[in-house]
């Protein structure tokens, strides 16, 4: 079994969790656990960094669920970086492609992200 490292850094974008290792049944409530204490305005980007993921299963799919969920409630969004072709074909089948923006690296993710515009007095 191989364990699960977490890398968390902040962007302008907003956070980005890099995940290393496999995101299973074992690892995902830590993932889960880390989600309350990021700093995410409204407005930012969280991006889940995937390009090391060795192994995902449906409790890896749950928490990924979870962090859109928590993007939302804070009224930002989310994206994945470099999901692996097992994960992406998973997303595939069980509808979550279009529930997910995917970009070939975090980096990609940062550039594609809007700023929100202030409005104007």
């Amino acid at each position: 079994m191989t364990q699960l490292t977490v890398h968390t850094h902040a962007t302008p974008a907003g956070p980005v969790i890099e995940l290393t290792g496999e995101l299973d049944n074992n690892s995902a409530p830590d993932v889960r656990a880390l989600l309350p204490g990021l700093t995410l305005q409204a407005g930012q980007q969280l991006v889940i960094d995937l390009t090391g993921i060795t192994f995902c299963d449906s409790s890896g799919i749950t928490v990924l669920i979870a962090a859109r969920n928590h993007a939302l409630a804070a009224q930002a969004d989310i994206a994945l970086a470099a999901v692996p072709d097992r994960v992406s074909r998973i997303f595939h089948i069980v509808g979550l492609a279009h529930v997910f923006p995917t970009h070939p690296t975090a980096q990609a993710a940062e550039a594609a992200w809007t700023p929100p515009t202030v409005p104007k007095d």
